[in-house]
């Protein structure tokens, strides 16, 4: 590194040509600037070296700092706006054209369970908008608000709770308002749906989609085979249970899902689930054979066993097929009060006790992309109610057996993944001395951050 430069050299040659006695001054001169100029480079290079050492230092050091300043963010937020949560916004609308009044729909031989299972009303129509607010509490807790918007006005909390993050070995723990994990599809919200509206099944059986204001507890094993199980204890509230205003449980929940590959583009998962509840007094209005308006219920307990499975598979060319299909069967003991307003016959108790099914199969194809067609398939058994014989079953018309069933087809085109258009066409027969057919235009968009969806 110690080089002398060119002007010294070439000083060097010039003394040496000259004779020695005229030169040995200046050749000593010359030596003691060289050693002079040597040791001045020396000691630039030493500082530039202690320069480099000390700026290596200064930047572990800000690494370091940086480290753990983003650790210590992670943990504790210094201000609200450090959780930065979440926000996304679900946007609906329907145009509806019905050949029977959505008004007067009902299940044949299916308790009522309100409104909310028919069609929407005719002509154009807001559909149900969804607010949603998630964010981490912390590295071990998470958060969510689902707040439902009806097109009547108002607001209905649908999902509120806490979600435990890493809890340990596959083990999750939720409490507040969740969606219950049974079944397949009861855990999706509504505008995830490959239809517009949920299957008679569901319909008849849950209500439309069970909520539970509980805890639940799930685990998932830590295998290459899927493997879940689930447990929900919850206070009840929404049919099929009643508020029994007691403390501890109302309704329980089991269910198990088990699911794999099918190769390098194709998956599949089944399971099974059981709802089990006590109601009392759950109410439904209805007719009596005088044709006379009376109110019914019903106290005893509600047991519904579920099985589901899905299978989905992928092509080339971005197609895709899913197939999909659960059953329901429901049982029912107790006691049947009729008329317990008193205003037609008086009212009167007897035991009461019922077998019910249904299932709906499915299927959808994406054929090109961006667009789906699908076909669905809605059949129920009401079977045959034993009332005891104090009650006539003729008193209760809307328990007759019947079988409702429905088939249903659609195209949807989502030109991104924020938006879908769908029309769907359906042949409704759940009304045993009506059929009605059905058209819904719809479209569903999405505003905001939104996680991605469930299997």
């Amino acid at each position: 590194m110690n080089r002398i430069p060119l002007s010294v050299l070439a000083a060097c040659g010039v003394l040496a040509s000259l004779p020695a006695t005229a030169a040995g001054d200046d050749l000593k001169a010359l030596r003691d600037e060289i050693a002079q100029m040597k040791q001045t480079y020396e000691q630039r290079i030493a500082a530039l070296e202690s320069r480099l050492v000390q700026t290596e230092a200064k930047a572990g050091n800000a690494e370091v700092s940086a480290r753990q300043a983003s650790v210590a963010a992670s943990q504790k937020p210094t201000s609200e706006s450090a959780f930065n949560p979440a926000i996304s916004l679900i946007l609906a609308g329907t145009y509806t054209r019905l050949s029977q009044d959505p008004n007067a729909y009902a299940i044949g031989g299916f308790v009522p369970t309100g409104g909310e299972v028919g069609p929407p009303r005719r002509s154009f129509g807001l559909g149900e908008s969804e607010l949603g607010i998630a964010a981490n509490i912390s590295p071990a807790l998470r958060g969510q608000l689902t707040l439902a918007l009806p097109p009547e006005g108002g607001a209905e909390v649908e999902e509120a709770f806490v979600q435990t993050l890493g809890f340990g070995q596959g083990t999750t723990i939720k409490a507040g308002r969740f969606l219950s994990g049974i079944g397949y599809m009861n855990g999706q919200h509504a505008h995830v749906w490959d239809f517009a509206d949920a299957p008679l099944a569901y319909k008849a059986v849950l209500g439309g989609q069970l909520r539970n204001d509980g805890v639940q507890v799930k685990w998932i094993a830590p295998t290459d085979l899927l493997v879940e199980l689930g447990a929900e204890a919850a206070s009840g509230g929404a049919f099929p249970s009643t508020d029994r205003n007691k403390n501890g449980a109302t309704l329980g929940a089991l269910f198990a899902h088990v699911g794999g590959d099918t190769g390098p583009s194709g998956s599949w998962r089944a399971g099974l689930s059981v709802l089990g509840t006590s109601p009392r007094e759950r109410e439904y209005d209805g007719t009596d054979s005088t044709g006379t308006d009376v109110t019914n219920a019903f106290s005893g307990r509600s047991r519904t066993w579920i099985a589901d499975a899905v299978w989905k598979q992928d092509f080339a060319h971005d197609r895709n097929l899913t197939v999909q299909g659960e059953y329901f069967r429901r049982r029912e003991t107790g006691d049947l009060t009729y008329d317990t307003g008193g205003v037609s016959l008086g009212t009167a108790t007897d035991s009461f006790r019922s077998s019910q099914s249904g299932f709906y199969a499915q299927t959808v194809y994406q054929f090109m992309p961006h667009w789906r067609a699908g076909y669905r398939y809605d059949r129920l058994d009401s079977g045959n109610a034993n009332i005891g014989g104090a009650l006539s079953p003729a008193d209760f018309p809307l328990l007759a057996a019947y079988k409702p069933k429905r088939n249903t087809v659609m195209v949807d085109y989502s030109p991104d993944e924020f938006s879908r258009w769908r029309l769907q066409l359906a042949r409704d027969q759940s009304r045993p001395d009506a059929t009605d057919n059905q058209l819904w235009l719809q479209y569903v968009v999405s505003l905001g951050a939104h996680g991605a969806h469930a299997y």
